[in-house]
C-alpha cells in the first residue's frame, strides 16, 4: 500500500479500503462466499489505480498532434520550469516595488517583452484567451453593439461559443454579411452611434472554403470610423512563427488592429495564459476594469511567462511547435526505427502518417510524418487501452482499425518506454 499512499495519499486509501472491505462484509452476510486475502488486496490496488489514472500526469503523446488540448497543448521547456522554480518556492516581488518599498503593479517586464516581441503598445496577461476575450468585451463595449461576422461566430471545445460570450458581456451582437462572404462595406453600413467594436474573430478549428472572401484588417483599419474599436481575437499566439495559415499578431497591430488577444500555451509555446496587445490607452482601461482582479494570473504563471519571453527574444529555442513541424521527415522516420530496431516487424512496421500543429491552428494543412503501426491480433481499442496503462501512458490513435503511434510528437526520451511497452505488448505481460 505505501505506494498509493505516495501516489493518491494515505486517507484516500484508507476511504478505498474501507469501501471495498465493507461491501465484502455485505457478500458475507448475504451468503456469498468469501475471497482471498490476495484477492482483496488486488482489487483494492485496481480501485487506487483507477483512482490514480484521474491525476494529472504525465503521459507520452503519439498522436501526431502538436498541440494537443486535452493534453495541455504546448509543453514549457524543462529549462524554463527550472529558472523559475526559485520565485515559487519563496517569497517574491509580486506585486512589490523595490525601489519604492511600496505595493508594486503585477506583471514584472511582461507588457515591456511582450510590446517588443509583437510591436504593440503596451500588453495584458489573464488566465486564458477566452478571459481575454470576456475582458476585452466587458470592458471596452459593455452595453454597446460589437459587429461580427456571421462567418465568425464560431464555437471552439467547451462550448465557448462567440455569440454567448458577448450577451454575458453586456454587448449587443450586429451579425454583418453571411457565412462565407462578408465585405468592407458590410461593417460600415452597420456602424451606428452605440457601436463600440468590430471584432474579428480567428476560425480555431474549421475553414470555410471555396466561394469566400472578407475584408482585411488593413481594410477594416482604414474604412472604421475614429472611436469604433477594431479587436481581433487572433487565438493561435503566432508571432514569430512561420505557421502556414496563420496571421502574425505583428502583422495585425501593423495593419492597425487596436487590440489583439491570443492564447499564451499555444502556438507561441508558453504556459496556459490568456494575451491582450494593443493600444496603451485600452489595455489600461482593461487593466482597471473590476474583473481583471478574477481573470488575473498567479505568480507561477507570470514568473513561467516572463522567464519564457526573455529567451525568446534571446532567440533561444523555446518554440516547441514550430522545432517539430520543422524536423526534417526522415528524423521523423529515424525515431521510428530506433524504436523498432530488433523487434518483430510482422507485428510492428513503419508507415507513413501526417501530424498537425493542432490547438486550433491551421486545421487543415498537415506535414507528412512517419507512425509504427501495430499488428497483433488483438482489437485495436483493447490495445490502446493496455497502452494507457503505462507509466508514463502512451496515447496513439486507431487508423484503419490499427493502432498507430506517431513519432512527430515523441520526446527523445520516450524512445525507451515505446520500445519496452512495445515488448510487452508481444509478451502479453500487463503493465
Amino acid at each position: 500500500m505505501n505506494l498509493w499512499f505516495h501516489r493518491i495519499s494515505r486517507p484516500l486509501v484508507s476511504e478505498i479500503c474501507q469501501r471495498i472491505i465493507t461491501d465484502e462484509r455485505k457478500k458475507l452476510l448475504a451468503g456469498n462466499p468469501a475471497g482471498s486475502l490476495t484477492q482483496l488486496i488486488e482489487k483494492i490496488s485496481e480501485e487506487c489505480s483507477q483512482v490514480y489514472n484521474r491525476r494529472i500526469r504525465g503521459v507520452i503523446n503519439a498522436t501526431g498532434i502538436i498541440l494537443h488540448t486535452n493534453m495541455g497543448r504546448s509543453p514549457l521547456a524543462a529549462s524554463v520550469w527550472q529558472e523559475a522554480a526559485t520565485v515559487n518556492t519563496t517569497y517574491s516581488n509580486l506585486e512589490f516595488n523595490l525601489q519604492t518599498g511600496k505595493r508594486g503593479s503585477r506583471g514584472g517586464l511582461i507588457p515591456d517583452l511582450l510590446s517588443l516581441l509583437t510591436k504593440a503598445e503596451s500588453a495584458l496577461v489573464v488566465n486564458n484567451n477566452a478571459a481575454a476575450v470576456f475582458l476585452m468585451l466587458s470592458a471596452l463595449a459593455g452595453d454597446k453593439e460589437v459587429i461580427v461576422s456571421r462567418g465568425e461566430q464560431i464555437q471552439i471545445g467547451g462550448g465557448f461559443r462567440i455569440p454567448d460570450i458577448l450577451a454575458l458581456s453586456g454587448c449587443r451582437l450586429v451579425e454583418v454579411g453571411t457565412t462565407n462572404i462578408t465585405t468592407t462595406e458590410d461593417y460600415l453600413n452597420a456602424v451606428s452611434p452605440d457601436t463600440a467594436m468590430a471584432l474579428s474573430v480567428h476560425p480555431s478549428n474549421f475553414v470555410i472554403a471555396g466561394f469566400t472572401a472578407k475584408p482585411t484588417i488593413s481594410d477594416l483599419s482604414s474604412n472604421l470610423p475614429e472611436g469604433v474599436i477594431l479587436a481581433v481575437d487572433q487565438g493561435s499566439g503566432v508571432t514569430t512563427e512561420q505557421i502556414s495559415g496563420e496571421t502574425p499578431i505583428i502583422r495585425h497591430i501593423q495593419d492597425g488592429a487596436d487590440l489583439v488577444c491570443f492564447s499564451g500555451d499555444k502556438v507561441l509555446g508558453g504556459p496556459q495564459s490568456g494575451i491582450i496587445v494593443g493600444k496603451k490607452k485600452l489595455i489600461e482601461k482593461m487593466s482597471s476594469h473590476p474583473l481583471m482582479r478574477i481573470f488575473r494570473p498567479g505568480k507561477t504563471i507570470l514568473s513561467l511567462l516572463e522567464e519564457f519571453l526573455i529567451r525568446k527574444l534571446n532567440k533561444e529555442e523555446t518554440g516547441h511547435t514550430e522545432l517539430i513541424l520543422n524536423l526534417p521527415e526522415k528524423e521523423l522516420k529515424s525515431k521510428a526505427q530506433k524504436i523498432l530496431r530488433g523487434l518483430n516487424r510482422e507485428c510492428f512496421s513503419i508507415v507513413p502518417a501526417t501530424m498537425l500543429a493542432g490547438g486550433g491552428s491551421s486545421p487543415l494543412k498537415s506535414l507528412a510524418s512517419w507512425a509504427i503501426k501495430i499488428s497483433l491480433n488483438r482489437k485495436a481499442t483493447d490495445i490502446l487501452k493496455q497502452l494507457r496503462e503505462y507509466d508514463p501512458p502512451i496515447i496513439g490513435i486507431i487508423n484503419e482499425d490499427s493502432v498507430h503511434l506517431n513519432t512527430a510528437t515523441l520526446f527523445p526520451e520516450d524512445t525507451a518506454h515505446i520500445r519496452n511497452a512495445l515488448k510487452s505488448l508481444l509478451s502479453g505481460n500487463k503493465p
